[in-house]
């Protein structure tokens, strides 16, 4: 499929997705984000991808926000319809793929930028990535999840500073608070997401879709995430691929998982 303002390649097991928007520093507006969940759906139905990818082209921005241009005119009821198409199109969608994703932070990571890598399941960073949710300068909130998502990961004190004073953070006090997983040189972003892919690849799809349900259960309002996770430990229990990794385990040899 062909699109207007992001890339999508897919080698070896992995697919990558680019937000190609360089001269507006890859902001979102409503064509990206129809792009990107039609990019993640495909993804996550092909059989054949193992890991996506996600960032920004040029070495500037991941996503520098939202295209504020969009909505700057908007009444509250646009506004709420705003934040739930973008939630329900990508944000909450990315979060609960089967397939695993990894924000490669390339950059400027504001707003919804920041909003996208916290949907994903793992985030890594260049050294020169600023990260913010600056709305309240803008006299709105996140609305992308943003107020949910950051105290979760961060904690709820550093998460109240961070969007009440409008700030950034670079890439090392991200790692320090937690909000990315590994920071890079520039140079080294997209083969560190490769490498942190290619280590995921090996282990089955089955259960780390599982593993995604089980762990995103325990932030959903109404569900005992233990619960959830009993059932889907039992469920992998009928797979194809439990046969082969615990019969794989016992013959001593590496497991050739199926998939199913």
């Amino acid at each position: 499929m062909s699109y207007n303002n992001i890339i999508a390649d897919f080698d070896n097991g992995i697919t990558t997705i680019t937000i190609n928007r360089p001269k507006k520093l890859n902001a979102l507006n409503k064509e990206t984000i129809a792009e990107l969940h039609e990019a993640f759906k495909e993804a996550d139905q092909d059989i054949d991808v193992k890991v996506i990818i996600i960032t920004g082209s040029g070495e500037k921005a991941f996503v520098a926000g939202a295209d504020i241009s969009e909505f700057a005119h908007f009444d509250v009821n646009e506004g709420k319809l705003l934040a739930a198409k973008g939630q329900e199109l990508l944000f909450d969608f990315v979060a609960h793929l089967s397939t695993p994703v990894i924000a490669a932070v390339n950059g400027f990571a504001l707003g919804g930028g920041l909003e996208l890598a916290m949907s994903c399941h793992i985030r890594v960073a260049s050294d020169n990535a600023r990260m913010g949710l600056p709305e309240t300068s803008l006299g709105v909130i996140p609305g992308y999840g943003g107020t949910q998502r950051l105290p979760q990961l961060i904690g709820k004190g550093r998460a109240m500073e961070l969007i009440m004073t409008a700030g950034m953070i670079d890439a090392n006090t991200a790692l320090g608070y937690g909000l990315v997983n590994h920071v890079s040189s520039q140079e080294e972003l997209l083969p560190l997401a490769q490498k942190i892919a290619g280590k995921i690849m090996k282990n089955s799809s089955v259960a780390i879709a599982s593993a995604i349900k089980a762990i995103n259960g325990n932030y959903e309002d109404g569900v005992n995430g233990f619960e959830l996770e009993i059932n889907e430990f039992g469920n992998c229990f009928g797979t194809e691929d439990f046969g082969e990794g615990t019969t794989a385990f016992l013959e001593k040899r590496p497991a050739d998982f199926p998939g199913k």
